[in-house]
């Protein structure tokens, strides 16, 4: 490297004499350092000294330096290129551990000084721990209480803290002179300290300082902060990021940020500085100085898992460089780059333990062959009053492939509210009663439970030749010649006789069709030959409880079905395990809700119609976004908005109210009352979302609905429209901001939900897109789940790995194995 170090030290030198004005060299120094870097690497043997090299060279941002700062950068490039050349002259003995066989942990000049506690003769021969196990409390001035707070955030070692990301950062990187300041955020400045003290501004004990450059003065404030005055001092040059606010005619820096302009490396300004989350009791600077010792020291040393094949094809940073510059970025592409490799790498591993996951269900052992009976299922659907739609017939031909085969069918059925999935679902369960085999069909409320018991019975009863309703709500219906086909309904509010009854029944066979809630996923639940299980609303469940419901039987086909609308891709990606089939279009002579966005001052008008439709014998839903009324969210409240409504604006009308925190029977109690027309209006909270049904409800007020996301709206909008008069839909909103409006605009004219859905995506991100999170899968903390261009590359880049080499066995891929074994504890697929 002798040679290469040469030449950077006559570049630096000619840089120096032309005042530090990036002349030397055409093009720049950053260009040249990119010509220089594969040359002098060349000579670095070592990974980790190589690692830290790649790092510091695509890290270093000379042109975006401020003019201050780049002599001390120049000086800094050739202090680390020398200490790298004479580390490269020594060879290091790695130590290894007794029993891994891996590195031991060893203090490099550049890691971050740590104590270690002192151990027992007992434990002095355990194996030294890796790096990134090493705990916080390894670190100068991390106490055990300090520890505690660190666990709150999940926290508890090296590993953590590499992977805890900061949520934003500030931009500090631009310096301006004093006289070109003005209030405002986030502005810059390298500054001499004229003068520093304590002050007692308004009571609080504080420090104050006077500073100047060549083209003035500014006083910097900072409250509560005492102590600040023994650390500044007198001459000291300091940089100052932060606010810089009008006082008395005069301009100051409010408690900004500052450091010394000597020290190494800017941490707290001069730069994009990282904003990390944070609980009571740390603290910005302490834990952001504390990300940077670590992140200089182990960052550098990360193995990087991913196959050079697939960094190569998809232009993705290597894995050290990106958690350093997604922590301490040298410029905002640098950043963006890290963010697409981190987010990338989630979202793989995402994409590979959900492969690995549908390939365990389906080949843990062989699943029963159902062949449809072509002459019943034409007797099935020329009984009912309607004609399938096109996108249904689709959905039911794909569901029917799945049974065929003997690898157990694991599918998505996602429709619009009306759609008719649970017509495909009928005739798909008819099909394996057919053959032989018990069904189950699992909604997340007992209400949902019940329609669903109502429905599929009356399609039935179409079908049947003759129908006996006995005991234990246990229906039976002489469909096939030979035998009756039995449906039962399985729900807390059964007695529990009736319910032992049931379970009796379904253990020996004598129930070919069980509908029910999480009871069907209880261990006194047991099937004699479950063959095919229904599982409603998928993501009020998630992934165990769908996993449960397999084990119920020998590997049964699972159909799941939603009608919150998913972008394609996204399903693909959440739902990975799980083939995809959509119903897409509505059946003929389904109408249009018809939807308008209000202000406040309408008000009166809204509730004036509400009554010319009560007084038409309708029904209506108001919805409120919350329970009790909050001083910190400005949103009318379902309890206040009840009373009100009742005394004030309907008192000659029946009103219920429903929400959250009222019992299961209590639900079901006002719910049902409300199907049965003894209500005329719910008031209600979001819980109305999924599972009522109520043909007479023909309008629906929402209120505060700028706090509801596109499908969630759309989804409260479907519980009407769901008889044959016109149905309305009404949003009010009192402040909406602009995403807010932008969102009601779109859902006044949009009718489509995964439409809606996309652009849900568009405004407001994931968030709670899903409503409930999915269990089972790993955290996002870098991707984003509307960032579908990165989402779609790693279902390509995973589908494909996992065709080639399905137990990551070659040994290219042993680093990834042991990355996803770590991410994945719990998947044995992949042991």
């Amino acid at each position: 490297m002798s040679q290469s170090l040469e030449k950077l030290k006559a570049v630096i030198s000619l840089e120096k004499k032309k005042g530090c004005l990036d002349t030397a060299v055409i093009g720049g120094l950053d260009k040249f350092l990119a010509n220089w870097a594969p040359e002098a690497s060349a000579g670095i043997a070592n990974r980790t000294q190589l690692s830290r090299f790649n790092q510091f060279i695509g890290a270093f941002n000379y042109a975006g330096s401020p003019a201050a700062a780049r002599p001390a950068a120049l000086d800094r490039l050739i202090e680390f290129a020398e200490e790298l050349e004479a580390a490269a002259k020594v060879t290091v003995a790695s130590k290894l551990s007794p029993e891994s066989g891996e590195p031991d942990f060893t203090v490099a000049e550049s890691a971050p000084k740590y104590r270690r506690k002192p151990v027992s003769a007992k434990k002095a021969a355990t194996p030294p721990v890796s790096s990134l196990e090493l705990p916080v409390t390894a670190f100068k001035g991390v106490s055990d209480a300090t520890a505690a707070k660190l666990k709150k955030l999940g926290i508890e070692n090296v590993r953590d803290l590499l992977y805890h990301f900061p949520a934003r950062h500030v931009d500090y990187s631009h310096t301006a002179r004093i006289s070109s300041l003005s209030p405002g955020p986030d502005q810059t400045i390298v500054a001499n300290v004229w003068e520093v003290r304590p002050t007692t501004p308004g009571g609080r004990r504080s420090t104050e300082a006077i500073l100047g450059d060549e083209t003035g003065n500014i006083r910097a404030l900072w409250f509560n902060n005492p102590y600040l005055a023994r650390q500044i001092k007198n001459g000291d040059r300091l940089v100052i990021s932060g606010r810089v606010s009008a006082w008395k005619g005069m301009l100051v820096f409010e408690s900004p940020e500052w450091e010394k302009l000597e020290e190494k490396e800017l941490v707290h300004t001069g730069r994009l500085v990282p904003v990390y989350p944070l609980t009571a009791g740390l603290y910005p600077r302490a834990l952001r100085k504390l990300m940077k010792e670590v992140v200089d020291g182990f960052a550098p040393a990360l193995e990087d898992y991913l196959p050079a094949d697939i960094k190569e094809r998809r232009r993705l940073a290597d894995l050290p460089q990106s958690v350093a510059q997604a922590h301490f970025p040298a410029h905002e592409p640098s950043y963006n780059a890290a963010r697409m490799r981190l987010a990338f790498d989630e979202l793989f591993f995402l994409q590979l333990g959900v492969l690995a996951r549908k390939r365990a269900w389906q080949h843990s052992q062989p699943a029963a062959s159902i062949t449809a009976d072509q002459a019943l299922l034409t007797r099935f659907v020329d009984s009912l009053p309607f004609k399938l739609t096109g996108a249904q017939r689709r959905s039911l031909d794909e569901i029917l492939a799945d049974l065929k085969r003997t690898e157990a069918m694991s599918r998505l059925l996602q429709g619009e509210v009306g759609s008719g999935k649970t017509v495909v679902a009928t005739a798909a369960i008819l099909m394996a009663v057919n053959a032989g085999f018990q069904a189950a069909f699992m909604a997340p409320t007992e209400i949902l439970a019940e329609q669903h018991f109502c429905s599929v019975t009356a399609m039935l009863d179409r079908l049947a030749v003759q129908k006996q309703q006995g005991e234990h709500s246990v229906s039976y219906f002489g469909i096939v010649s030979d035998r009756p086909l039995t449906v039962a309904l399985l729900i807390g509010d059964a007695k529990e006789s009736g319910k032992s009854a049931v379970r009796d029944l379904v253990r020996n066979g004598g129930i070919d069709l069980i509908i029910g809630t999480h009871a069907l996923i209880q261990k006194s639940m047991k099937f004699k030959r479950l063959g095919m299980a229904v599982i409603d609303e998928q993501h009020r469940f998630g992934v165990e409880q769908r996993q449960s419901l397999r084990q119920k039987g020998s590997n049964p086909h699972i159909l799941v079905m939603t009608a919150t609308p998913i972008p394609r891709t996204l399903a693909l990606t959440l739902y990975g395990d799980l083939d995809l089939s959509v119903i897409d279009e509505l059946p003929p002579g389904r109408q249009i809700i018809k939807t308008r966005w209000l202000k406040p001052e309408q008000r009166g008008s809204a509730y004036a119609f509400i009554k010319k439709q009560l007084a038409m014998k309708q029904q209506a839903f108001i919805v409120c976004p919350l329970v009790e009324e909050s001083e910190a969210v400005q949103a009318r409240a379902a309890t206040a908005q009840y009373e009100n409504l009742k005394m004030e604006v309907f008192p000659e009308y029946r009103l219920g109210l429903l929400h959250g925190r009222l019992t299961a029977a209590e639900k079901d109690s006002v719910m049902g009352a409300f199907k049965d027309g003894k209500l005329d209006i719910l008031v209600s909270t979001p819980v109305i979302e999924v599972g009522i049904d109520v043909p007479n409800a023909t309008v629906m007020l929402i209120e505060s609905a700028d706090r509801f996301g596109l499908s969630q709206l759309h989804q409260f909008r479907g519980r009407v429209g769901r008889g044959s008069e016109q149905s309305y839909c009404m949003l009010l909103a009192e402040n909406p901001s602009e995403i807010a409006n932008a969102r009601l605009g779109v859902i006044e004219k949009t009718q489509d939900g995964f439409i809606l859905a996309e652009e849900d995506l568009k405004l407001r991100g994931p968030g709670e897109f899903f409503g409930t999170r999915q269990s089972g899968l790993p955290d996002l903390k870098m991707a984003k789940l509307s960032d579908v261009p990165i989402l779609e590359m790693a279902r390509e880049e995973a589908t494909r790995l996992f065709a080639e080499d399905p137990k990551l066995q070659k040994p290219e891929h042993r680093a990834l194995y042991k990355e996803l074994i770590r991410i994945w504890p719990q998947t044995g697929e992949w042991s």
